[in-house]
């Protein structure tokens, strides 16, 4: 099976929710399932979406997640390992944030043939599962309401123009060069939280909103909740 997941919260933290789609061996769309989490972060949406379809899929068939989250993925396999041996702390010696659902994963994923593969968020010539798990998740997060397949849905989600941008190869030299500009403005230390000017990406490939707060990190800048995690 091919599966794509994704997590949502307006203003992180705020409303937020996670989603799945199911495709099948050719990549179409056979069925789907979002559901509200309350005001809840990007992060913990984000596990929840990856713990959903876990949980909603045959552990005896293979299974390729597609997922735009770096994080997530991150945290059940790569980071995981040395949190178990630091007693769930980070390298900062620090609690390992989000700990229940990174847990929850990890047991769902004993004994399962799972492959993850990262996608670009976002992208008009982006991977369409993802595509589809984000603007469905975002819906929920907006409506707080469950839906999906099992809850009577005939049609998959379409994704949106509204929530889609081009590449960076394909940006204009005065996009390009505005980005850049906005990276390097700030003169703060790293860990320093300010309001943003602009909206902007973080590290975990979900974006953030001008007048949001976010940190300094060593990717630069993102959400205030993920710049513990930059190095992890």
């Amino acid at each position: 099976m091919i599966a794509a997941c994704d997590g949502a919260a307006k203003k992180n933290p705020g409303p937020a929710a996670w989603a799945w789609v199911v495709a099948d061996a050719d990549g179409h769309p056979q069925r789907w399932e979002a559901g509200p989490l309350g005001h809840s972060t990007n992060n913990v949406a984000e596990l929840t979406a990856l713990a959903e379809l876990l949980e909603a899929t045959d552990p005896a068939v293979p299974l390729e997640v597609r997922m735009d989250s770096q994080y997530a993925m991150n945290a059940v396999t790569k980071w995981i390992a040395s949190w178990k041996r630091n007693g769930w702390q980070t390298a900062a010696k620090k609690p390992v944030a989000n700990k229940d659902l990174v847990v929850r994963i990890d047991a769902l994923l004993q004994g399962r043939e799972v492959t993850f593969r990262h996608v670009a968020a976002h992208r008009v010539d982006g991977d369409h599962l993802n595509a589809i798990a984000d603007v469905a998740a975002s819906d929920a997060a907006t409506s707080q309401q469950p839906a999906g397949t099992a809850h009577g849905a005939t049609e998959i989600p379409e994704p949106r123009a509204d929530r889609m941008t081009s590449s960076p190869a394909s940006r204009t030299p005065r996009q390009g060069a505005a980005r850049t500009k906005k990276a390097s403005s700030g003169k703060a230390s790293s860990g320093a939280v300010i309001k943003a000017k602009y909206p902007g990406r973080c590290h975990c490939q979900k974006p953030y909103a001008a007048g949001e707060k976010i940190a300094k990190n060593a990717h630069g800048w993102g959400h205030v909740e993920c710049r513990d995690t930059a190095g992890e």
